[in-house]
């Protein structure tokens, strides 16, 4: 199992916030390419990222400073927020960005995530941000008719190699991962599951790694100073 340090950006800066609640948000550092850089030292396999402000409006808002920072540190980044088109997937992975999350777009426009797999294959990710067991869209503020294992099956079926499941109740909260929907979600499909939300110290890596998953986010844990990055960082690599 991978461990991916997350940075989500609003207005430039680095923030977290509480259940996906923008209204709940907190700066966490002074600069995104100072923390991705804190992240390289510490031998992050990945760095995970997200436009907040992009994932709302569906714009790139937050772009140049994503693809400078990729381009600085020589640890692979993902992307999610606000990717909608083919352009704007091209645009990320022309700029230094090695895989990028499609979220609303996947719930709205199969034959996009369909021609994304057949032009990048496993540089196309899907993000499967959950409430109540079904899918949410633009920044979680879109509800949806989509149950959470029949959109990865579908998912799986269009050819996407990784999925990112997100609980958005646990998300923010440190209060663990939601691993009864994460163990649904694996004997579901085959495909990589990177776990986010929730995780708060090494009990939660644990967790995950013995349920044999590919990866899993981690922000305000390291932010909140519950889970040192180095220590989990050597947990996942541990036989």
């Amino acid at each position: 199992m991978i461990v991916l340090p997350a940075i989500d950006i609003i207005d430039q800066k680095p923030v977290r916030l509480y259940q996906g609640d923008y209204g709940k948000k907190e700066i966490v550092g002074e600069s995104v390419a100072e923390i991705a850089k804190m992240f390289e030292q510490a031998h992050a396999d990945y760095i995970h990222m997200v436009d907040l402000d992009g994932a709302k409006t569906g714009k790139k808002k937050n772009a140049a400073l994503i693809c400078k920072t990729a381009q600085s540190v020589r640890v692979p980044v993902e992307v999610g927020g606000g990717i909608r088109t083919m352009d704007d997937i091209s645009f990320y992975l022309e700029r230094g960005v090695s895989r990028v999350i499609l979220g609303t777009a996947a719930m709205h426009d199969e034959e996009l995530v369909k021609s994304a797999v057949n032009r990048y294959g496993e540089k196309i990710a899907v993000g499967l941000d959950c409430k109540n067991g079904y899918v949410q869209g633009s920044g979680w503020l879109e509800d949806s008719q989509l149950y959470y294992l029949d959109f990865a099956k579908k998912m799986e079926s269009l050819g996407v190699q990784t999925i990112i499941f997100t609980d958005i109740q646990t998300d923010g909260t440190l209060q663990g991962p939601n691993l009864d929907m994460l163990k649904q979600l694996k004997e579901a499909v085959s495909i990589q599951i990177t776990a986010s939300g929730g995780i708060r110290d090494l009990s939660h890596i644990r967790a995950l790694k013995e349920l044999n998953i590919y990866g899993a986010i981690v922000g305000k844990s390291i932010y909140a100073h519950t889970l040192d990055l180095n220590e989990a960082i050597a947990l996942c690599k541990e036989g």
